[in-house]
């Protein structure tokens, strides 16, 4: 009896037996590639098909971005989904938002094309085109649902990648720690992306030092390994167009030397065809990804094959899709220089109250917008006894304080100017910046400023500035000198110089609302070569005036981008009570200027936005100082004092104590960056307008205009033809580059 229990128990146990020693170990191994990468998401939706159940991933830069959120979980339809609704532009080039900067920042941020270290005055170069932060952000919302796992092994497939230590050139295998963190440093593409220290090794892309890491998978105890191959080919001589060209010429050299032992260890290999793609296609993104499905159904049927001679089932996680937390408690590491109130002050972040991912990487740009940082990485770890989150922050503050910057702009009025900027941080406060511009051209002028930054406190700055340009203006411009009647002119040409300095305290909300209050010292000297020279033989000066104010502004601004918004809201309120006054034509009294500009920007289609603009000033007090009334007329960005931008007439042909202002602009995207926009505008312009309600009237002025517009790294590049149906004249407008 007993001998017959135990043969029945040998017979029930003996397919099982059967059944583990026939279950298959499968690897897979995604090579790097850039962009040629998106084709591991079509080859893995055949794999999944097919029924095959994935036991080891291993990956290279691209390979482990994505094989890294593979293994955290996530199916190949879902990771399509991911990687169609991601704008690889902004995750690129690191595009922090407008709205993620100050209003200084802003507009640190919109006159310079080229940025350098310049620490012990010698000019550095910076160590990628992009930190990488959004891609560690978008990395880290994705696997937020691991919580505080460390170990790679234990995620619903078993992880790890290579990454490349940039002073040794050794391969580096990162299966713990961050996995963020981890393919980040993967796919840290050299010149493009900067290193990323992790364990104070400086890591850059795996593909450098093994872009298919086989033999480390089946070290681990792969069985069968599938391989996808997205790696370059060499190319002949008739597509070595580029430097670029020629560099990743010979990176492949080595990688596609070791791939004649590679390929022979893998059982099933795939090989997209992505010979029309290069590292950065990503606009191309579906088409890469058909070329993976496409490689990979070739495969299908020994795909089907292995599939049969598994037995246990695939793991399957469920990733919450609540993005909203808590956060209890918030650590920080690495911040040497900058206060943990600095920092807290730039993240928003409260405890106890609700947030989203959202909201926390709006608070990370807002970190990395001041520059301050190199890199910027961040946990969040679940409590074990309640529904709270740490939020554990290393930051890597930036080595570099001091920086060389450069611009080149030209317009109608300034004509060309070559910008060079000199700027230090934390020159006396950690939190501090002085910033020197000078404007080297036909007109020389200089900018300073020096800003300490409180975050939402209140901040303290100081500005000094020189401007000066030659024009022929009208009459009315000086129309105090009554020398004009007796010659008999309607225009004349100036010199116009400005020099203005300023300290004002101002505090912000929500990163997009600025009020601030100073005082203003103003030298304006304008004299014309057109009227009788002085007895000492210069031009005859028409105001040579020290003025002494003071001033509050309200500013708000949301656009999405400075020169050519497709939505948000701007709206600039300034006030100017004008105290004292040297007196050069012995004509002061106390008087106060008071203007405010409303823009509007919607986008009802793609490529299409609709711009909406009013504007309103009027003086209120003396009638006797003309020279800092408004004037409107020309086209351009940045205008000093009282001057107004107006389609149809040229600069500084409309002029009077008061104006109100509409604009409508219609701006489509021809291709991308690249824009068609018209423009209308009416004005009523005069003295008294408000008081005695001619601003009611209809329009007295208008002005149409068309013009092409290209967004480049160097500022916009834009030509206007302009008219106004009034004076029946046409003007061209020419600008190239930043505003400053």
């Amino acid at each position: 009896m007993k001998k017959s229990l135990l043969f029945i128990f040998l017979l029930l146990a003996l397919p099982g037996i059967a059944q583990d020693k026939d279950d298959i170990k499968v690897g897979l191994v995604l090579s790097g590639g850039g962009a040629k990468g998106l084709a591991h998401i079509g080859a893995l939706k055949v794999i999944e098909e097919a029924g095959v159940r994935i036991d080891y991933i291993g990956g290279s830069s691209m390979g482990a971005i994505i094989g890294g959120l593979y293994a955290s979980g996530y199916t190949a339809h879902q990771l399509d989904s991911i990687f169609q609704e991601t704008n690889f532009n902004i995750l690129i080039q690191d595009d922090i938002p407008r709205s993620a900067k100050t209003f200084y920042e802003k507009e640190d941020d919109e006159k310079y094309a080229i940025t350098l270290p310049f620490d012990n005055f010698k000019i550095g170069l910076p160590t990628g085109l992009s930190r990488g932060q959004n891609i560690y952000n978008l990395m880290s919302r994705l696997t937020r649902h691991l919580g505080n796992l460390e170990d790679f092994s234990e995620l619903p497939i078993p992880f790890f990648c290579i990454a490349a230590n940039v002073e040794t050139g050794e391969a580096v295998v990162l299966d713990k720690g961050s996995l963020a963190q981890s393919v980040s440093a993967s796919g840290a593409i050299p010149s493009v992306f900067s290193p990323v220290k992790i364990n104070d090794q400086l890591l850059i892309d795996g593909g450098v030092a093994n872009n298919y890491p086989v033999e480390e998978l089946r070290d681990r105890g792969a069985e069968v390994i599938i391989g996808v191959d997205v790696q370059d080919s060499l190319v002949d001589r008739d597509n070595l167009n580029s430097v670029f060209d020629i560099l990743t010429q010979i990176t492949n050299f080595r990688t596609i030397s070791d791939m004649k032992e590679k390929i022979p260890k893998t059982d099933i290999y795939i090989k997209p065809d992505i010979r029309n793609f290069s590292v950065l296609s990503f606009e191309k993104g579906q088409s890469i990804i058909d070329s993976g499905t496409v490689a990979a159904d070739k495969k299908l049927s020994k795909l089907i094959a292995l599939s049969d001679r598994q037995k246990a089932p695939k793991r399957t996680i469920k990733i919450p899709r609540d993005d909203t937390l808590q956060v209890s408690s918030v650590s920080l590491e690495g911040n040497n220089n900058y206060p943990r109130s600095y920092i807290m002050g730039k993240l928003k972040l409260d405890y106890f109250t609700d947030f989203t991912y959202q909201d926390l990487n709006e608070g990370i740009n807002n970190l990395s917008a001041t520059g301050n940082f190199n890199r910027l990485n961040y946990r969040l770890t679940p409590n074990e006894d309640d529904d709270y989150y740490r939020l554990a922050l290393q930051v890597e503050e930036s080595d570099s304080k001091s920086y060389l910057r450069l611009g080149l702009h030209y317009d109608d009025l300034y004509n060309i100017g070559a910008l060079i900027n000199f700027t230090r941080k934390s020159l006396l406060f950690p939190n501090d910046v002085i910033s020197f511009d000078f404007v080297v051209g036909e007109q020389f002028r200089y900018n300073f400023n020096y800003y300490i930054d409180k975050g939402f406190y209140w901040s303290i700055g100081l500005r000094s500035r020189y401007n000066n340009f030659n024009k022929n203006v009208s009459f009315d411009f000086a129309s105090e000198n009554a020398e004009l009647e007796d010659i008999g002119v309607n225009n004349i040409s100036v010199d116009y110089r400005d020099f203005t300095n300023q300290f004002y305290v101002e505090t912000l909300f929500k990163q997009v609302f600025s009020f601030g209050v100073g005082a203003e010292h103003k030298y304006l000297k304008i004299t014309s070569e057109t009227l009788n020279p002085d007895p000492d033989g210069n031009d005859a000066a028409f105001e040579k005036s020290h003025y002494f104010s003071t001033f509050g502004y309200l500013k708000y601004d949301s656009y999405d981008n400075k020169y050519f918004p497709s939505r948000g809201v701007y709206f600039n309120g300034d006030f100017h009570l004008y105290l004292f006054s040297s007196d050069f034509n012995d004509n002061f009294a106390e008087f106060s200027m008071t203007k405010g500009e409303f823009g509007y920007a919607f986008s009802p289609l793609k490529n299409f936005a609709i711009r909406m603009g009013a504007e309103a000033g009027f003086k209120i007090g003396n009638d006797g100082v003309n020279t800092l009334d408004f004037f409107l007329g020309g086209y351009g960005n940045n205008f000093i004092n009282n001057f107004v931008p107006f389609y149809g007439y040229d600069f500084i042909s409309l002029s009077g104590d008061s104006y109100i202002k509409g604009l409508v602009e219609f701006d489509y995207e021809l291709f991308r960056k690249n824009h068609v926009i018209a423009s209308v505008n009416v004005a009523n312009v005069g003295n008294k307008l408000y008081s005695t309600g001619n601003w009611l009237n209809l329009p007295d002025y208008s002005g149409y205009a068309l013009g092409y517009g290209i967004d480049t790294f160097v500022g916009p590049l834009e030509v206007k033809y302009s008219y106004s149906p009034e004076i029946k004249t046409s003007n061209w407008f020419i600008s190239l580059g930043f505003w400053f």
